[in-house]
């Protein structure tokens, strides 16, 4: 049977093996060293090295946390794996948010504050440096494949050339499939590793389906090989418009917005002078609400239906326990609480706490971690899980130990959220970053018990989360002066640290 043959490289491995297990019995009796030589001597030492693990990050845009009752896969993550309940970001915007997790820097360290210059954008992250100071090209000195697809930083084009005739790919990618304009889903260009693809109008084209297919592609070519891999897959999904995939068009027909306590708040008396002059919300703005989170139920569906697909081929290539998965989003998004008709960028749970839920090795299986965390820690986590040690200008500190079931000591218990108010720009797709009613430019202290708020025209907001966890009751005026001054310091503190000092400024006890 063609089964049942012996070729004559496997004779050959059988006589090096008995040949070594000769010189081991001729060392049991003194008569010789039990060294093992060409071949079998590589495999022993091969064994002894840990493996270091494949990472696959899947980071989604806008994700909210009412959207992971409606992701069977994530839910199935959350069953399989660990999530972090209290995920913050450090400003709910998407580029600053992604400086931060590029580099592990607050917004005040990466200099990003907004969307688009001249405080922010893809410009200003690369004039500061951002592309070398990213965990990209740590990862891959380190030996790793890497590969970015879908959504970079907001002002990137994929036919932006720079130093050559090709277009540009930044330091550090193995592999990269970027686009610059994916919200519509359809018609866009990729920047595939130096060439310019362009996507149209059929459903094949629709973008989360392309760059699931190609993330896939790529878990599988690397699959192959024994080199680490690190893949980033950006959706642009669910940010507006709110285009679905076909397939899921029709689905969830009947579903509405949730109706948090804060939905249509109706007492904002409370509230500082640029939330108070929102109106209540009518039936047609909250039909609007209502429709905008169907579209945004079925957009997470590809996207879900993504991570299906990555871990099966994990598992069907063998590799599922030696591959960290990570799914999060890079801020939340409020649809009707405290009268917010649809957007992000304010300091409220809705909008900095976003899901983070990961798989892999030694992760235990249903654990939920209540310590905060923040887009700063998740840099120094992709680098200690390569082996790489994080940069001394890190804010951030790893995740790695609660992947393994500990708590790192010491660990902080304030997050910080800052926020600069963008000005107007002809760059921003949906004119959210920069409307009348956005919040004006603010820095903000965040524990599972508190939100404390400093807006620069001296406004101040206090919730007593453990009391107050939809932050309906602004007691900022009720703050005792001592206490006020308590926060204020550490607010100041946090907003002016760097590095190390950052960890210990965000331990107020």
């Amino acid at each position: 049977m063609p089964g049942n043959r012996i070729t004559e490289g496997t004779r050959t491995l059988i006589r090096h093996r008995r040949l070594a297990a000769v010189l081991c019995l001729f060392a049991a009796l003194g008569l010789s060293g039990c060294s093992l030589q060409q071949g079998e001597h590589s495999d022993a030492k091969a064994s002894k090295a840990p493996k270091r693990p494949n990472i696959v990050f899947v980071l989604t845009d806008d994700l909210s946390w009412n959207l992971v009752a409606h992701m069977p896969q994530v839910l199935q993550m959350q069953r399989d794996g660990l999530t972090f309940r209290n995920f913050i970001m450090a400003d709910s915007l998407c580029c600053t948010s992604r400086a931060t997790i590029f580099t592990g820097q607050y917004p005040h360290n990466t200099g990003v504050r907004t969307n688009f210059p001249p405080n922010g954008g893809y410009e200003v992250f690369k004039k500061n440096g951002g592309e070398q100071h990213s965990f990209a090209p740590t990862l891959q000195k380190a030996g790793y494949r890497t590969a970015l697809l879908g959504k970079y930083m907001n002002g990137y084009q994929p036919n932006h050339i720079r130093g050559g005739t090709k277009p540009y790919v930044p330091p550090g990618w193995s592999e990269w499939y970027v686009n610059g304009n994916g919200y519509p889903e359809y018609n866009y260009n990729l920047n595939e590793n130096g060439r310019l693809v362009h996507y149209g109008g059929k459903p094949e084209d629709y973008l989360t389906d392309v760059l699931a297919n190609k993330g896939v592609d790529f878990i599988k070519r690397s699959g192959a090989s024994s080199q680490p891999f690190f893949i980033e897959i950006a959706t642009f999904a669910p940010h507006g418009p709110f285009v679905p995939a076909p397939r899921h068009a029709g689905m969830f027909g009947t579903l509405k917005a949730p109706r948090p306590p804060g939905f249509n708040e109706p007492d904002i008396r409370d509230k500082p002078s640029w939330l108070r002059s929102h109106p209540r919300l009518l039936k047609p703005g909250i039909r609007r609400i209502d429709n905008g989170f169907r579209n945004r139920v079925r957009m997470v569906q590809s996207v879900d239906e993504m991570i299906g697909r990555i871990r099966t081929t994990l598992k069907e290539l063998g590799i599922d326990r030696e591959t960290y998965v990570v799914f999060g989003s890079d801020n939340g998004f409020h649809l009707g609480e405290h009268r917010l008709a649809g957007g992000k960028m304010t300091a409220f749970d809705t909008d900095v706490r976003v899901p983070y839920v990961v798989t892999g090795p030694r992760v235990p299986p249903g654990r939920k971690i209540e310590e905060i965390a923040q887009n700063t820690d998740l840099a120094p986590t992709f680098q200690e899980l390569a082996g790489v040690r994080p940069p001394p200008a890190t804010d951030g500190r790893s995740l790695a130990p609660f992947l393994g079931g500990a708590t790192p000591p010491d660990w902080r218990d304030t997050a910080l959220i800052e926020h600069v108010k963008p000005a107007p720009s002809p760059q921003d797709p949906d004119r959210q970053d920069s409307a009348p009613g956005a919040p004006p430019t603010y820095n903000a202290l965040r524990t599972n018990d508190m939100l404390y708020v400093e807006y620069t025209n001296g406004e101040r907001e206090y919730y007593d989360r453990a009391r107050d966890p939809h932050e309906l009751t602004n007691i900022a005026g009720r703050l005792p002066e001592q206490q006020r001054r308590r926060l204020s310091d550490l607010l100041y503190a946090l907003t002016h640290c760097a590095g190390a000092s950052c960890a210990s400024a965000g331990r107020s006890r």
